[in-house]
């Protein structure tokens, strides 16, 4: 479309006559302008170009621009609508989809993987902890076999052991679906087999200057009335 634009602009002047040389002051006029006025809107503009030539991103691939996350919808001369997950549409400027650091979610396939943390308490057989949690990882349908899924033993928490799951699945659009699945699945397996998922503890400890006074009382339950 631009190519054919300028073609026909250029096809226009030469028609009626007009020279190089009667157009060049014009043009450095223009030049001027440009460089110091719309500076922003030719930045843009060429950014347009070099993602339309070299595809960083396409309509229908979810990206993530700084904090924001969506789906391309439209690409444009001056700037790029992406439909955020609450289905709002926000316009980002094609320059900083050029210089500012892009995550394309979807650019060579749309497999991706998913990390699933889970803290069993202190005292847990880890064997059969590990095993429940690979078993509802193939279990679950949308889970790829190759690569197949990896579950670790990864840490000594604060107040936990910790397990990692981490599976991979065919498409972003099952993310929340399969991850709302998994943690399901996990939950009811971890409660069948007695094993308990750790919740922080904390100790507290008081300084004061003077000893605490400590009182103990009985709590009393008043008698019952006679009938």
């Amino acid at each position: 479309t631009y190519a054919v634009v300028i073609g026909g602009v250029l096809l226009v002047f030469n028609t009626i006559g007009a020279q190089w040389s009667q157009l060049q002051w014009l043009v450095a006029a223009l030049g001027v302008g440009i460089g110091f006025g719309l500076q922003e809107i030719v930045a843009n503009f060429i950014s347009g170009l070099i993602i339309l030539f070299e595809r960083p991103v396409r309509v229908g691939d979810t990206v993530t621009v700084g904090e924001i996350s969506g789906t391309v919808t439209r690409i444009q001369i001056r700037a790029t609508t992406i439909r955020g997950w609450d289905n709002k549409e926000l316009l980002v400027p094609n320059r900083e989809f050029i210089t500012g650091r892009l995550l394309n979610w979807t650019l060579s396939d749309r497999v991706i993987r998913l990390t699933l943390v889970v803290g069993v308490a202190y005292g847990t057989d880890m064997d059969l902890a590990l095993r429940l949690v690979r078993e509802a990882a193939e279990e679950e349908e949308r889970v790829l076999d190759d690569p197949a899924p990896l579950v670790s033993f990864d840490a000594f928490g604060d107040s936990a052991l910790m397990i990692n799951l981490r599976v991979y699945i065919s498409s972003i659009d099952y993310r929340i679906a399969v991850n709302t699945s998994l943690h399901k699945a996990i939950n009811s397996r971890f409660a069948e087999a007695g094993i308990v998922i750790a919740f922080p503890q904390r100790h507290l400890h008081l300084e004061t200057p003077s000893p605490l006074r400590i009182r103990v009382e009985e709590d009393r339950v008043p008698a019952s009335p006679e009938v």
